[in-house]
């Protein structure tokens, strides 16, 4: 059994010890589940002791907090710059989101998989036992909505909030859809509606392809 000594010295001195945690739980927790996965297979993963897994986070929940907020600034920043892409009309823009919902091939951990939206995942397990991580989801869930129902009263549409929620809607229904199905289907599927969807929203504008 190798020692906190052997460990470090494997991995010069434990540098990038905080790292490896992190890549291991985005792995991990995407791909089994949270509860489903312990201390014991996230220090095996990581390749760290169990003590340095302590000192970088003092509980489980402090490291599902973290993973989560990783990823939410992730897909922020993605979110933000597909609906605000220069040389699109806001048309365009709303349909550039779900292109990139439709050509997503892979998780947080890189690998190609259909276990849907980490965020969505992360509060079915919580189940209420985590309060942080249902504020982080649900403000940025809402926060979804209030991009695209800005970039919707940019293309003009009559009740851009009603619009912005809608499209939200598709986006969410997709992702959770293609998890039941284990199938990329619905991520298409949810493009050709948001097409119909903003054409009628828009009923001046023609349909962006």
């Amino acid at each position: 059994m190798e020692t906190e000594s052997t460990v470090a010295v494997r991995h010069g001195g434990g540098r990038g010890a905080r790292e490896r945690i992190l890549q291991a739980a985005a792995k991990l927790f995407y791909e089994e589940g949270i509860h489903a996965t312990g201390i014991a297979r996230l220090v095996e993963t990581a390749e760290v002791s169990t003590r340095t897994f302590y000192q970088h986070f003092p509980t489980k929940n402090a490291l599902v907090e973290e993973y989560l907020r990783n990823y939410e600034a992730g897909m922020a920043r993605r979110i933000e710059q597909n609906l605000s892409r220069e040389g699109l009309s806001p048309q365009e823009q709303l349909l550039a989101l779900f292109t990139m919902l439709a050509e997503a091939t892979s998780g947080p951990s890189g690998r190609l998989t259909n276990r849907g939206c980490p965020l969505h995942n992360a509060t079915v397990e919580a189940a209420g036992h985590m309060p942080d991580v249902q504020e982080l989801v649900h403000r940025h869930k809402n926060g979804i909505t209030r991009q695209l129902t800005g970039v919707a009263a940019r293309a003009g549409a009559a009740n851009p909030e009603q619009l912005g929620r809608q499209l939200n809607v598709l986006l969410e229904g997709a992702t959770a859809l293609q998890t039941s199905l284990d199938s990329p289907c619905p991520r298409h599927d949810a493009l050709e509606a948001a097409r119909v969807l903003i054409e009628h929203a828009l009923p001046e504008t023609r349909p962006a392809h």
